[in-house]
């Protein structure tokens, strides 16, 4: 029997093979290695950049509850101003129906308000607008040579009607309460300190924008030449509006030491249709709303 050569040992070229084998798939893990690693640094990076923004939003956050802390109290204390500006409104509405004032019903809360005999009267007047009033209510100007209503009064009239206390719960605006003092001023003997002068040619009252600022520091002690001159365009813008433009600016050629320069001048025309400071048909004043 013929016994056949079984020799298993690999050849050199079959060493060789696997040899070349073994390091491509050394190669191909080396480069699967240092794509994970490539991938583990983005990963890492992207996790810093997370936790940066985490906490910058955790911070935001805060910032957020910190700001809707404050609008809460913010609110809060609106809410609390605005029922006690409520309140005083109703009180100053009570006081003036009182004093003979027709206010427009929209704005009263007729269930609220509080006034003598807990009876309001609703009439409608020839501007087609609906107003309350006490029965019988007075002329509010007290004088008897016209038939008003405090309706029918000019904003700054009205203001200047109040008293302090009443001005200062109804206007926080300097201005406002300048202008308000500053028309009581003209008609109002008591008030002492009147720089309005005597005009001419049209002209009924006048006072000039620098008199003004001198008037205004005196009014306001400790106020700045500067700031007193912002209050006078402020205050004069505020006259305008809350006389309707009865009032006007005017400039005027001034000469002092000899050079001539432009000032304004704050006027009160003659014709100037003022509620019971007029006394013929064609001057009857158009009615003005309440303030508040």
């Amino acid at each position: 029997m013929t016994t056949e050569n079984t020799d298993t040992t690999p050849t050199h070229e079959q060493f060789a093979d696997e040899l070349a084998c073994l390091r491509d798939r050394i190669d191909h893990l080396e480069t699967e290695l240092d794509a994970k690693d490539d991938r583990i640094d983005d990963l890492e990076r992207d996790r810093d950049r997370l936790e940066e923004t985490t906490t910058t939003l955790r911070e935001k956050l805060e910032e957020c509850e910190r700001e809707r802390t404050r609008c809460e109290k913010a609110v809060d204390a609106a809410l609390n101003k605005a029922g006690t500006n409520k309140d005083r409104i109703e009180e100053l509405q009570s006081r003036e129906l009182e004093k003979g004032a027709h206010l427009q019903t929209e704005t009263v809360d007729e269930h609220e308000i509080e006034v003598s005999g807990d009876h309001l009267e609703k009439f409608t007047k020839d501007d087609g607008q609906t107003y309350f009033r006490l029965p019988e209510s007075a002329d509010p100007l007290d004088n008897g040579t016209v038939s008003l209503a405090y309706g029918d009064l000019l904003p700054i009239q009205q203001l200047a009607r109040m008293d302090d206390d009443m001005l200062q719960s109804t206007t926080n605006a300097l201005p406002t309460r300048l202008a308000a003092t500053l028309w009581k001023a003209r008609t109002d003997s008591s008030i002492g300190d009147n720089p309005w002068e005597t005009g001419g040619k049209g002209i009924k009252d006048y006072i000039k924008a620098s008199d003004l600022k001198h008037w205004i520091r005196r009014q306001e002690p400790g106020t700045s030449e500067t700031y007193a001159k912002k209050l006078v365009s402020r205050t004069i813008d505020a006259m305008l509006d809350l006389s309707k433009h009865r009032v006007a600016i005017r400039k005027q050629n001034e000469r002092k030491n000899g050079l001539e320069y432009t000032e304004r001048r704050l006027i009160l025309p003659v014709d100037a249709e003022i509620p019971g400071e007029t006394s013929t048909a064609a001057d009857t004043p158009e009615t003005a709303g309440v303030l508040g």
